[in-house]
């Protein structure tokens, strides 16, 4: 079991994000722009903090800003804000 946030683990989390944030800012479901604008708002916060974090080399809340700003993005899936079909990248 690894146990330390390491910069790669930070690299291939903050990928997966930033991949699924890419396609969620592209799938707005229609009618759903207004709570879109809120959720992509707050999931560009969480990832400017991440590299924040990371610049001062705190691992951990770098880390954690990159899993809040998932949940926001999985949040937007599940409320059906996203109109998203990959089920390895968002909890649908």
């Amino acid at each position: 079991m690894e146990d330390k946030i390491t910069k790669d683990k930070l690299k291939k989390y903050r990928e997966l994000t930033e991949k699924a944030f890419s396609i969620a800012k592209k799938s707005v479901a229609k009618g759903k722009e207004k709570e879109a604008e809120k959720i992509i708002e707050m999931v560009d916060c969480y990832l400017s903090d991440s590299k924040h974090f990371e610049k001062k080399d705190d691992f951990v809340n770098a880390f954690g800003a990159i899993y809040y700003a998932h949940g926001w993005i999985d949040c937007g899936a599940r409320l059906k804000i996203f109109d998203v079909t990959d089920d390895q990248l968002f909890t649908i």
